[in-house]
């Protein structure tokens, strides 16, 4: 398992970031970069099941199944990955989903230069790192143009 560490500052207020971050229509639009059609299911509370989502080309859902294990408002979010959805099917107990379970994805939000810092940690395989690596900053950058319009 490897970590990734990805920021970027964004000229506005950090409760206009975060909202543009969770808030379901915006969170669609700066994960278009991730995967086109991506949606969650779930709530971003504290404790609460989240799946992230969005249509396979075989036009099935998939996604992840993931824990939202700490949430302070306008400041950090932790996500905690333990499976995958496929086919409309959760697993999280074949050896392949046990192979980089549990995988954390963190926000961090600080008020900086009149704006707001986006820190983002994430955990994850190998084989996922340079996919990763070369779509987060776009996402970000997306989510920068949707909080500062």
């Amino acid at each position: 398992m490897q970590k990734l560490h990805f920021e970027i500052l964004i000229n506005a207020p950090v409760e206009k970031v975060w909202n543009s971050m969770f808030e379901d229509a915006t969170y669609r639009e700066w994960t278009e970069a991730f995967h086109p059609g991506s949606y969650y299911k779930g709530s971003w509370e504290e404790g609460s099941k989240i799946l992230f989502l969005g249509p396979g080309e075989d036009g099935k859902e998939g996604g992840m199944v993931s824990y939202i294990r700490e949430n302070r408002p306008h400041e950090f979010v932790s996500i905690e990955h333990v499976g995958l959805v496929m086919d409309g099917v959760e697993d999280t107990t074949s050896e392949a989903v046990k192979k980089w379970t549990p995988a954390f994805e963190n926000y961090t939000f600080t008020e900086k230069d009149g704006g707001t810092e986006v820190s983002v940690d994430i955990d994850l395989d190998d084989e996922n790192k340079a996919m990763f690596e070369g779509v987060w900053p776009v996402a970000l950058e997306k989510l920068k143009e949707i909080a500062e319009r």
